[in-house]
């Protein structure tokens, strides 16, 4: 009635679905192929495309590609000491398994 349109702010990247970064970089003309790559891939471009400085983020401890691998040497071991009948060391590695687990989850 009034005829006043909202003033639209922009989100902040990092709250951002991978789906709307998508929508956002596919505008950017110097960013190419855009479906293949993951949330923090597309933050870190789009931030070097508009020229805004990454100073104040945090850095993550390792990535969730790494944890996962570590996760797969962890299973290894775990099935290795299973075998062996060192019910010990697997309860270890189990454990060890179920902390990057939760890791995964936090970094993502």
């Amino acid at each position: 009635m009034g005829g006043k349109k909202k003033a639209t702010k922009e989100k902040p990247l990092e709250k951002m679905t991978a789906k709307e970064l998508r929508d956002v970089a596919m505008e950017i003309p110097e960013i190419a192929g855009v479906h293949g790559m993951n949330k923090a891939e597309l933050i870190s471009d789009i931030k070097k495309a508009k020229g805004i400085k990454d100073d104040a983020v945090r850095q993550k401890d390792s990535s969730v590609r790494d944890i996962k691998k570590k996760i797969k040497v962890m299973k290894v071991k775990q099935e290795s000491a299973q075998e062996a009948d060192d019910a010990k060391m697997a309860k270890i590695y189990r454990r060890r398994v179920s902390r990057l687990k939760k890791k995964t989850r936090k970094a993502a």
